[in-house]
């Protein structure tokens, strides 16, 4: 008897230790990604003062962390919300908008917090390059598809086609993965494309004709 509880406890320490140094290696493994991709975003800033690089580079490195928390946090609690829709859908349901609704609410908070400290160290063009580094350069990127492949874009629809996409990428910036992120993106994408349709353009058109002009560029 004594031999069996000896065994039965031995089992639980032994399974707690395996459970302690794996929450641990996900931590450091995490730890690693993020500050991996928190150097390549400080980099192209050229920060000529080190101590200043790496300050910027650990305030992006916690935001990383944080907007990791908040969203493990909202899974956690969709999770345990859905395993009760059998057996109570109205509650159920409630804590699903309850979860939302706190994650925007913290989401809010935390965009501004993130910017104000990154402006302490960055100026304007930098504060842009990493804007544009956490969401994958999509902003830049589509502006300038917009202006290529609607050759008649008047300066005002060009502005509002920018703010827009500022716009997305505020949002995309505090989104969970990268899914997300090009999802915001989308979303104004289907804003513009209706603004565009409503002032005259065929988009579908536009579309074929820019293809057009690059495949005979490329030729």
């Amino acid at each position: 008897m004594k031999l069996r509880n000896f065994l039965i406890v031995l089992f639980f320490v032994l399974a707690f230790q395996v459970s302690g140094q794996t929450i641990e290696d996900k931590d450091a493994a995490y730890t690693k990604t993020i500050t991996l991709r928190a150097d390549k975003i400080v980099a192209p800033l050229a920060i000529a003062d080190s101590v200043k690089a790496i300050k910027v580079r650990d305030i992006i490195i916690q935001q990383y962390r944080n907007l990791n928390e908040i969203y493990t946090e909202r899974d956690n609690k969709l999770k345990a919300a859905k395993e009760l829709k059998d057996k109570n859908k109205t509650l159920a349901e409630e804590q699903i908008r309850y979860a939302e609704n706190e994650v925007n609410a913290r989401l809010y908070i935390l965009h501004f917090d993130y910017i104000s400290k990154l402006m302490l160290y960055l100026n304007t063009e930098q504060l842009e390059q990493v804007k544009d580094a956490m969401t994958y350069g999509v902003l830049p990127i589509t502006y300038k598809g917009y202006c290529e492949m609607v050759l008649g874009l008047t300066d005002e629809q060009k502005l509002q086609i920018k703010v827009w996409l500022i716009e997305a990428r505020e949002h995309s910036m505090d989104a969970g993965s990268s899914d997300e992120k090009h999802q915001w993106f989308g979303k104004y994408k289907g804003r513009i494309n209706n603004y565009l349709s409503k002032a005259g353009y065929d988009m579908k058109k536009e579309g074929e004709e820019w293809q057009k002009r690059i495949k005979a560029a490329t030729k």
